[in-house]
């Protein structure tokens, strides 16, 4: 997944924890779509960020929180 994310949106690694991972986005989605799309990847490589994260707990409303944003943040629990 972080290899094709690399591909077709430009992340890099930024830090690593023993349960984190940071990214930096160069070419975050940024139309609906696009960022359904890979919220629901996203949600596949960590779920806790979905079923842990802000309210409410659904793809769309997490695929609005990362439109256009330049880092990801991941960690399990």
């Amino acid at each position: 997944m972080l290899h094709d994310w690399e591909h077709r949106l430009g992340t890099r690694v930024v830090a690593v924890g023993f349960d984190t991972l940071h990214l930096g986005v160069a070419a975050p989605p940024v139309s609906e779509p696009d960022a359904l799309l890979v919220s629901a990847e996203r949600f596949a490589f960590c779920p806790d960020n979905v079923r842990q994260g802000r309210r409410p707990y659904t793809l769309t409303a997490y695929a609005d929180r990362i439109t256009g944003a330049h880092r990801w943040d991941f960690w399990w629990d």
